[in-house]
């Protein structure tokens, strides 16, 4: 890996503006996924780190709270440039230590960078209200304010993007961060530190702890009194742990959890548009996202003409290590991913499913699966209750928009669907019916910074994106002046 910016491989804890060592010097391995090389080892934050983190931001916040809205987007659009000047190392970087296609992975970067974008001018727009009075001798009103030291917590499957949108809009409303990112994927975390540093970012208001000891970092910052507000993007299981240690000192949460989306194909859609939708939103980072397709709905009349069309664009796909320029699927996390996907395959072979395209581990490596569909899918497989998160589309067949709907809603999880028509009386019934956060219409990329992101249900709460991301932030504050 060859950075042009050697700065922007750290390997230390980031608290105070500093890269340091661990407490008691002990360090964990980043690999490679393509190839199962090591990248480079990484110091392995403790409870003591976690607590200076804590302390460091605490302190920081009673300073960075009151600085001006002007200031605040001053440092964090220079921060943006800085991303989008560096942007080709931050992707390679990425691409090394996640394993997706470098031209996704540069796609994740100027995404991620349009959240920070995005906030340096939305700090500026945290109005209050005037409320009408009732009595004339007082007068009412509401102002937003910082909420204090947040706690954020970040996946792997998308290492830069989920830190920038926790990260901005905090930073943003004024309040300092104490980040803990997963440990396969420290290095990008450590980047944007990095050029959040260069920007100007005052010490303390952005802390980086990369970790082996989840566990036990993860409950510090559930539990300490100083925290005002933890962010987690991860698994339904995980999260609700982490709600119930949030508990004890009743923080504010936002957690973006597990999905199940559906995408249905209805007959009236536009076909090649439709396939191109579908691949797009299940096969990004080889299926490892929240919010793919992770059962795809088909219209009993069209099934024949969408699969074999299907089918002939997912045999295009190119599996291959993300460092070479043709490749479109990636590897994916580690051993477990694979053995997780081996097992709801034979799981659904047993219940009758039929797989039509793929279904074994790729030649590439490892790490690496055949893009896969297997079809005869009915609500009775695992793979139909849980997220597959890697590249393998399961089929199902329905005849009615009744059906669909209640097919698509028949899952504990709430955060994206995805459905295809021409029929615009459709697209309003279907919209409205759908038991989901985030619904996509005829298209498979659907987040931006300018529209809300979030789900219902078991997949989680509070919004990501858009003026409701920095509202995640803040506290309202009503005062009342009287004897006027």
């Amino acid at each position: 890996m060859e950075l042009k910016n050697k700065k922007l491989l750290q390997t230390g804890i980031f608290i105070d503006n500093k890269f340091t060592k661990s407490t008691d010097n002990s360090t964990f391995k980043v690999n490679n996924p393509a190839n199962g090389k090591l990248v480079c080892t990484v110091a392995n934050a403790t409870e003591i780190d976690t607590n200076k983190a804590i302390h460091s931001a605490e302190t920081a916040f009673k300073k960075w709270s009151t600085t001006n809205v002007l200031e605040r987007s001053k440092i964090l659009k220079k921060w943006y440039q800085l991303i989008i000047d560096n942007k080709d190392d931050l992707a390679l970087l990425l691409t090394t230590e996640q394993g997706k296609p470098l031209n996704e992975a540069l796609g994740e970067i100027n995404y991620g960078a349009s959240f920070v974008e995005w906030y340096a001018e939305e700090c500026r727009r945290t109005y209050g209200e005037t409320i009408p009075f009732s009595n004339n001798s007082k007068r009412l009103k509401t102002i937003q304010q910082p909420i204090g030291v947040v706690a954020a917590i970040t996946p792997w499957n998308f290492p830069t993007a989920m830190i920038t949108r926790k990260v901005a809009p905090a930073i943003a409303a004024g309040c300092t961060v104490v980040l803990k990112p997963a440990e396969d994927t420290p290095l990008s975390a450590l980047a944007l530190a990095q050029l959040a540093l260069e920007a100007g970012l005052p010490k303390g208001v952005l802390s980086i702890l990369p970790t082996t000891n989840y566990k036990d970092i993860g409950r510090i910052l559930t539990t300490h009194p100083s925290i005002a507000k933890v962010s987690f993007t991860g698994s339904t299981t995980v999260g609700k742990l982490l709600m119930q240690q949030s508990a004890s000192t009743l923080k504010k949460l936002s957690l973006e959890l597990g999905g199940n989306a559906p995408c249905i194909i209805f007959d009236d859609a536009e076909l090649d548009n439709a396939v191109k939708g579908a691949i797009a939103t299940k096969y990004r980072n080889a299926g490892q996202t929240c919010v793919c397709a992770n059962r795809i709905l088909v219209q009993k009349s069209i099934y024949p003409t969408f699969l074999k069309k299907y089918t002939e664009a997912v045999e295009k796909l190119k599996v291959g290590n993300g460092i070479k320029k043709n490749s479109t699927i990636g590897p994916l996390i580690n051993q477990e991913a694979i053995d997780k996907i081996k097992n709801l395959l034979t799981d659904a072979l047993e219940n009758g499913a039929k797989i039509t395209l793929g279904g074994n581990q790729h030649k590439a490596g490892k790490l690496f699966f055949e893009p896969t569909i297997i079809t005869n899918c009915t609500n009775e497989m695992q793979l139909s209750k849980e997220e597959i998160f890697g590249p393998v589309s399961s089929i199902f067949i329905f005849e009615t928009e009744e059906e669909a709907i209640a097919m698509a809603n028949d899952t504990e999880y709430g955060l994206a669907a995805y459905f295809f028509s021409e029929n615009v009386n459709r697209v309003i019934r279907v919209s409205e019916k759908l038991e989901y956060g985030i619904i996509g219409i005829n298209e498979g990329i659907i987040s931006t910074a300018e529209a809300p992101f979030g789900g219902i249900k078991q997949s989680g709460f509070g919004k990501e994106g858009s003026f409701y991301g920095i509202e995640e932030y803040q506290i309202t504050k009503y005062i009342c002046i009287g004897n006027l």
